[in-house]
């Protein structure tokens, strides 16, 4: 996993356009109001990769943020990008494993995980650990690819992720496997309802969810109270 993203690192951002034909964006912007970011929150940044989630909060007036991920190449060119932002003395960034968080019982006000999940082997262990973390009144925010639910739309999709998609990771990254993998993954996420199930079998309550673009991608929420 770690090579995986490795290996995208340096043109993860670029990468993420073609893959949502840069609907991610508006995907982003949604999420960062889900999560309502406030002056008095403190977000925990699971998976954030190279910020673009810690950097949407912070535009929103959010606190303060602790920015992690497994991979210390992606959280360098996130640390590369806060610096030319003036983000660097809101962001603390940290090597983290999302199965095991080394932060004590309720310490964060949000915890948020964007294009990370599917990535963890342990997704439940993920679930508790971000419950254990939050404060009571936090929330916990997941944005993800996931399952279609336009009939219509899931033969193009499936042909833009197995066909399109690894041939534009050779183009664009010279690395065709590992786009192949990331469109794998997509495939083998827990649907919608799935998802929500695990998080409420984690102890997260007033659990719901919100398709995007016909189910393409996800947000799930559900808060420790």
């Amino acid at each position: 996993m770690r090579a995986v993203f490795d290996s995208v690192a340096g043109r993860y951002d670029v990468m993420n356009d073609v893959m949502s034909l840069g609907i991610h964006r508006v995907w982003k912007r949604i999420f960062i109001n889900t999560l309502a970011p406030r002056r008095d929150l403190k977000l925990l940044d699971l998976a954030g990769g190279t910020g673009d989630i810690s950097f949407g909060w912070l535009r929103s007036n959010g606190g303060p943020v602790l920015l992690t991920d497994i991979n210390a190449s992606m959280l360098e060119v996130g640390r590369s990008r806060a610096a030319s932002k003036g983000y660097l003395t809101d962001i603390e960034f940290s090597v983290v494993d999302a199965e095991a968080i080394p932060l004590p019982d309720r310490s964060v006000d949000r915890v948020s995980i964007a294009f990370g999940l599917r990535n963890c082997t342990d997704k439940d262990a993920v679930l508790r650990e971000a419950r254990r973390v939050l404060r009571p009144g936090g929330k916990f925010c997941c944005l993800e690819f996931s399952h279609v639910q336009v009939a219509a739309l899931a033969p193009i999709y499936d042909a833009w992720s197995f066909g399109v998609l690894p041939k534009m990771g050779q183009i664009i990254a010279k690395d065709s496997e590992s786009y192949q993998y990331l469109a794998e993954s997509i495939r083998t996420f827990p649907e919608q309802e799935v998802l929500a199930e695990m998080m409420r079998n984690a102890g997260l309550e007033k659990v719901s969810y919100q398709n995007l673009s016909g189910g393409i991608a996800a947000i799930h929420s559900g808060w420790k109270l």
